[in-house]
């Protein structure tokens, strides 16, 4: 059989990532592949380093993109900061802690783990009493609950991490770019993130930031780092050292569209961001619910970048998606581990945050949901939608 070109279709991207991108990130994808030893290459990775340490808001040295999606850089904070006994407070509301939890586990770190409800934050009095309870290396905290869309309060915990020692490890992958984020002010010692989603470019590099603190740690361990390719104390030979240390063959044409997304970050400014993300999602939920729709996360702690809708009764929820995808090329996302079946997730995120994502979508939902004879009000989930997107 004679091989062909792929035919991609032309999708909206509207679940949990990736995320439709800027045009000039597409361009940035255009440019000439060069070695990735070349001199010219490497101020390019200094400045995605430059541009990554204003996102994360912080000024630690060891700030750069590990290679692979966003699992890659969870790989690399839990291999780097987690060895055989260390005690590990690991808190799971959903999905993704979990996978944090069973990367620990193969790290064979000593893990206890705080379980609480898919769709709820991790309550910092469960954390209080286990940091009493016992001390501990390290604790993991998921600050943007992918599954679930929770947005995760940070006060309490960082007050508590603080007082007791503890190094924090953040999953911000859903987070960076679109949710404030104060690595530094939050005493954040490791955090990863994905390139795909509040970043605005294609899946292929995680975000990762170190401080002083978490390096010392992975240079002074008993155990060797289970994880050459990851290895932090190999990698910032790569990006950051004088002269420069051979590791692995970085993607220059990644590391472009990295580095122009986070220029179109730097002109739009960071609460500006922010600020558009917010008002997106609060529109998107005010004509969900406008249009008789639920959702999942109460609004106190719901995650700006990813909205978890409930399922009405009666419906097929992957026959929802599928009318979407082939009659309207959009995609949202199903629910994951727990919530499968239960609810959509729908992504606002870097570029795909916009008004004419919000008002698609509902026009879009509501007639899939009419072809399975689900009723919706469009009319007033549009208006309620406008009468946010409309205000100054």
């Amino acid at each position: 059989m004679a091989l062909q070109s792929p035919e991609a279709p032309l999708r909206k991207l509207m679940g949990p990532g990736p995320l439709d991108i800027h045009p000039r990130v597409y361009q940035a994808l255009t440019s000439p592949v060069i070695g990735h030893m070349d001199p010219a290459y490497f101020k390019t990775l200094d400045r995605v380093a430059e541009g990554l340490r204003q996102v994360f808001q912080t000024q630690n040295k060891v700030t750069h993109a590990t290679p692979g999606t966003g699992t890659s850089g969870m790989e690399a904070c839990v291999a780097n900061l987690m060895e055989p006994a260390d005690p590990v407070l690991v808190c799971v509301h959903g999905y993704f802690g979990d996978r944090v939890r069973q990367m620990a586990e193969r790290q064979e770190a000593d893990v206890t783990v705080i379980e609480g409800e898919w769709g709820r934050p991790t309550d910092p009095q469960r954390v209080e009493e286990a940091l009493k309870a016992k001390a501990y290396k390290v604790i993991t905290v998921v600050h943007a609950e992918t599954s679930t869309g929770v947005l995760q309060p940070m006060d309490d915990i960082v007050r508590l991490a603080k007082e007791n020692g503890v190094m924090i490890l953040l999953d911000a992958v859903t987070s960076l770019g679109g949710v404030e984020l104060k690595t530094d002010e939050w005493g954040v010692d490791a955090a990863y993130s994905c390139s795909q989603k509040c970043i605005g470019a294609p899946p292929g590099l995680a975000p990762v930031t170190f401080s002083d603190r978490a390096i010392e740690a992975a240079r002074s361990r008993k155990h060797p780092i289970r994880s050459w390719y990851l290895d932090i104390t190999l990698l910032e030979k790569y990006w950051g050292s004088a002269p420069r240390a051979y590791h692995h063959t970085s993607s220059s044409t990644l590391n472009y569209a990295i580095l122009e997304a986070l220029l179109l970050i730097e002109e739009e400014g960071l609460q500006n961001r922010f600020d558009r993300h917010l008002k997106n999602h609060r529109a998107l939920v005010a004509g969900a619910e406008a249009m008789g729709l639920e959702m999942l996360v109460k609004p106190e702690h719901r995650l700006p970048t990813l909205n978890t809708i409930r399922v009405p009764e009666g419906v097929d929820e992957a026959g929802v998606r599928g009318y979407l995808l082939e009659k309207l090329n959009l995609e949202i996302g199903a629910g994951l581990g727990a919530l499968a079946g239960q609810v959509w997730r729908v992504g606002l995120m870097g570029y795909s945050s916009s008004a004419e994502n919000v008002l698609f979508f509902l026009s879009a939902i509501s007639r899939a949901l009419a072809v399975q004879g689900c009723k919706t009000d469009l009319p007033a989930g549009q208006d309620a939608a406008m009468s946010l997107l409309d205000a100054d």
